[in-house]
């Protein structure tokens, strides 16, 4: 019985760094949320809850990582959702709905770059994959 092919490697690396960076930033903003918010001036509550919803999310994205076929409709959905977030950080930090000092804006700013660059990747390898490795 012949072994399905898995998914580039590319595509597989895009979606677990990301898997990796969202899981580390989603122990640090749960459990941490309390020394982060003094650290950066960012609400205490609103890193906790973005901590708690990367917990699901490191783990949706390092199973798609881990798939031997990848869902298209998923990894396109991850893609969507890296840059809707890219978006909503930098719009967080122009509304003035929070007050973070230089280091929350630099925080900000710069996990909003990693996203982008994430749903950057993702999305090349989503096209170099093709048809014949997602479903």
């Amino acid at each position: 019985m012949p072994v399905p092919p898995r998914p580039p490697a590319f595509l597989r690396r895009a979606l677990l760094a990301d898997a990796v960076f969202s899981g580390v930033a989603a122990i640090g903003f749960t459990f941490g949320a309390g020394t982060l918010a003094t650290l950066f001036n960012l609400p205490e509550v609103l890193l906790r809850e973005t901590g708690l919803f990367l917990i699901a999310y490191a783990a949706l994205v390092g199973w798609l990582a881990s798939r031997v076929l990848v869902p298209k409709a998923l990894v396109l959905l991850v893609v969507i959702g890296n840059a809707a977030w890219t978006v909503a950080s930098i719009t967080l930090l122009l509304s003035g709905a929070v007050s973070p000092n230089l280091a929350g804006e630099l925080m900000v700013v710069a996990q909003a770059i990693a996203t982008g660059v994430f749903a950057e990747l993702q999305y090349v390898g989503l096209r170099k994959s093709g048809s014949e490795v997602v479903a």
